[in-house]
């Protein structure tokens, strides 16, 4: 059952039935592309900063150059090319490093000289300019033909469209599935996906799970007949986008389409959306986008030749980030999320296919956390949506810096600290909405930006963190690991059959991962059994709803023998490390620190500064660490003891950008980042934590005995890359030669090393240490060789002295 009969709605019907699912039904309150479709411009870029939206918008882009021919449908789609124009280094920078991810995909961006962008587009004044980007494949298609083509399409392999049937109320069945009341009568489905645009947030209240996502007003208007562009015939002129302006302009028949997204953005039905409203529009507000009107006017002089003919001013819902809301409902079997589209025309066909086979397959060809509604946790109210929503429109077409921490909408969640680490010169970013020390300014900082695809000013105060963890002794707070107890008769028999790997001895920990039944890899967690049968499970901040949703699925015969416990809002984290860090602690404790004691990876509960804590022998860090987990409401007196003691022994604070350069000279891997669901333990190098021969039969076991009898076609290992101003972001291209054979997952400068470092999935063959190729950095070939893991400290010795 498909709610919404959108773009987006009709895709993921007509991808259910390219599944081989025909006994399927969408239901429609009004007419098809009746809310946020009907009035959309159409535009199909291939153009994303995330990876994954751009594989996602690049099968939209194929599919609907096939579709009208597949279905028989007349389906207007021009696909004239489109240019952005970088007027700024930074812009350049992102144009370089999205084409050559592109160019990993097929797609054949092209960066353009001014007069190259004049040659392509006639009526453009390149002054001001200092580079294009051309992607061939981009242009426009008619959002209502697309839809009723993706629903014919559907329709063709047995699908069932109902229009003007309301959904009401929809209420669990006892036996599993679905029932969905409507004014014409009820319906029962085993599987519900809720696409109903901006009203998605109303049906997933109908199941009690709220979405973040507000609506907000986007303009376009267009031109009355250009002369000079009647004069061309049928040569129509590529899209243009200025992003450092902030529109979008191309044409439309024999005049011009002028589409801002201005710094005033405005967001409607904040008390709920009328009954009535489909197929409507809000009043022209043209007095908000002037100042566009006439940079675009200076721009392209012909476009204030003619008159206005008409504007468009409707609704496009917005999550906090701009990006859609997908995957499960948390704690609702098979009901499944896929609204909230910012850009829902030229993303419909992906997101229909990764819904679809989520439904049908239980996990999608594609990792798409950055997608997945369940990033965004509680502290994620309707203020925050608001805020963040508001930013984002305004800033849609900001340059996307590898590290940005962006203002709106916090502080959300603080630590108990938060204002003693602020006075401390502390500078925060928000991590699963948790506000978190990135690093430590100081008063005699050079100069610089904030923000740069190249090392920003900031990399001076990580490389005097990264000395004080190396050298001495150092403090992080972490607040908001997500954090689970798990008890009960059944728990050890759970988590077994969960786990790759074994399960952690009373008073130990161990890293451990759960996999998908492809063997990808789903969930990473620092796991340690506290006493028999009583275990701790923490994660990534982010993490908690989508760890939550994957341990209670997996209950099954367990479930009433296993009790899982949230307490992540109860306990915060401090993490000494440094040579130094056992001194340190040593004058505040009367527990043996010693090896002997408390070895490497154990666990146990002692006090520190009067304290009580469960001390846990880990570090992220490459370097003898602790970390101490403790109530928050002793977290201030545990900080304040620390600092105190530690005065003499120079103690310093260390941020995560610090942990970011420390953790990859170790070669730690990254959840969501060198760790997702595309690639399996065995390929993410993660062998040590798999026991494929163990008895209890774990997840995804069949598959990763398959891989390793077959071989590993791809594996994460490091590379050391000869780089200058900027190290390897993710999803920076490795090449051999000509041919491409890799992809980074991280990157940066390892300060101990004094040497740039990425992680990269590479061709198997090509994984020997010593084997010579290169990274592609903005546009440069910069020279790496694999290295051994882990590139510090190889024998560990540091982290177990």
């Amino acid at each position: 059952m498909v709610i919404g009969g959108g773009a987006v709605g009709c895709s993921a019907l007509y991808h259910l039935t390219r599944l081989g699912w025909s006994d399927v039904v969408l239901l429609e309150r009004d007419e098809l592309t009746a809310g946020s479709t009907w009035h959309a411009a159409g535009n199909c870029p291939n153009f994303a900063t995330a990876w994954c939206l751009l594989k996602l918008q690049q099968y939209s882009t194929q599919l609907y150059a096939r579709l009208g021919q597949e279905v028989g449908a007349d389906l207007t789609y021009h696909r004239t090319g489109s240019i952005r124009l970088a007027h700024s280094a930074d812009r350049v920078d992102e144009f370089r490093h999205v084409s050559a991810q592109a160019r990993a995909l097929g797609l054949a961006f092209e960066l353009l000289a001014p007069a190259e962008i004049r040659a392509r587009h006639p009526f453009l004044d390149t002054e001001g300019i200092r580079a294009g980007l051309w992607d061939p494949d981009d242009g426009d298609i008619d959002p209502a033909q697309l839809t009723q083509a993706l629903a014919q399409g559907a329709r063709q392999r047995g699908a069932t469209i109902y229009r003007h049937t309301r959904v009401s109320a929809i209420r669990a069945l006892p036996a599993g599935g679905w029932r969905l009341e409507t004014p014409q009568g009820a319906i029962e489905a085993e599987y519900v996906i809720n696409a109903a645009g901006f009203r998605g947030a109303e049906v997933a209240a109908m199941i009690g799970e709220y979405l973040p996502m507000v609506s907000l007003s986007h303009q376009y208007l267009v031109t009355e007949d250009i002369p000079a562009l009647a004069a061309r015939g049928a040569a129509r002129l590529p899209l243009l986008r200025d992003p450092d302006v902030s529109y979008y302009l191309r044409q439309e028949r024999h005049g011009l389409l002028l589409g801002p997204y201005e710094s005033r953005g405005r967001a409607h039905f904040l008390d709920g959306i009328p009954a009535d409203f489909a197929y409507q529009l809000f009043a022209d507000d043209l007095a908000r986008i002037e100042d566009y009107i006439e940079a675009a006017c200076a721009r392209v002089p012909i476009l204030g030749s003619v008159g206005v003919k008409r504007v468009i001013n409707g609704p496009i819902p917005y999550a906090p980030d701009g990006n859609p809301l997908l995957g499960p409902a948390s704690g609702a079997r098979n009901f499944f999320h896929c609204c909230a589209f910012t850009f829902g025309i030229v993303q419909a066909g992906g997101a229909g296919k990764v819904i679809a086979e989520w439904v049908v397959n239980g996990e999608p060809d594609w990792d798409v956390w950055p997608l997945d509604h369940r990033r965004y946790l509680g502290f994620a109210g309707h203020g925050y949506a608001l805020a963040r929503a508001l930013e984002t429109y305004q800033t849609e077409y900001g340059v996307a810096y590898p590290q940005e921490e962006r203002a709106a909408g916090r502080p959300a969640l603080t630590s108990p600290l938060y204002g003693r680490l602020e006075a401390l010169g502390a500078v925060f970013g928000a991590r699963g909405g948790w506000e978190r020390a990135v690093y430590y300014a100081m008063p005699d900082d050079p100069p610089g930006p904030e923000r740069s695809f190249r090392r920003p000013r900031w990399h001076r105060a990580v490389e005097r963190e990264c000395a004080a963890v190396a050298n001495g002794v150092a403090l992080l707070d972490l607040p908001g690991f997500t954090r689970f107890e798990i008890t009960g008769k059944g728990a050890g028999s759970f988590l077994d059959h969960l786990i790759a790997g074994d399960l952690p001895r009373p008073g130990r920990t161990t890293l451990s991962y759960a996999c998908s039944a492809r063997g990808g890899v789903v969930m990473e967690m620092t796991l340690s059994q506290l006493s028999e049968g009583r275990f701790w499970l923490l994660s990534a901040a982010a993490a908690q709803r989508h760890d939550e949703d994957w341990l209670r699925q997996h209950l099954g015969s367990q479930r009433g023998a296993v009790e899982i416990a949230n307490l992540t809002h109860r306990y915060g984290t401090l993490v000494v490390a440094g040579p130094r860090s056992r001194a340190l602690l040593a004058r505040l404790t009367q527990a043996d620190l010693s090896n002997g004691a408390l070895p490497w990876l154990t666990v146990r509960p002692i006090e520190v500064a009067g304290v009580p804590v469960l001390a846990m022998r880990v570090s992220y860090v490459g370097e003898l660490g602790f970390e101490l987990h403790v109530a928050n409401e002793h977290l201030v007196a545990l900080h304040s003891g620390l600092v105190e003691a530690g005065t003499d022994l120079e103690l310093g604070h260390f941020g995560l950008y610090a942990v970011e350069s420390l953790r990859l000279e170790k070669c730690y891997r990254s959840w969501k980042a060198d760790l997702t669901s595309e690639y399996t333990a065995l390929s993410a190098g993660l062998e040590r934590f798999v026991r494929l021969e163990k008895e209890a039969d774990f997840v995804g076991r069949a598959a990763l005995r398959r891989q390793a009898d077959a071989g590993v076609g791809e594996r994460l290992v490091p590379l050391l890359v000869e780089a200058r101003a900027a190290d390897a972001a993710p999803v920076s291209i490795v090449y051999r030669g000509g041919e491409r054979v890799g992809l980074v997952t991280s990157g940066g400068y390892g300060y101990r090393l004094k040497r740039s470092i990425a992680l990269a999935y590479l061709r198997a063959e090509l994984t020997d240490p010593g084997t010579e190729l290169e990274v592609e950095i903005l546009g440069e070939r910069c020279r790496a060789l694999v290295a051994r893991e882990p590139l510090y400290d190889p024998d560990n010795v540091r982290l177990r002295s």
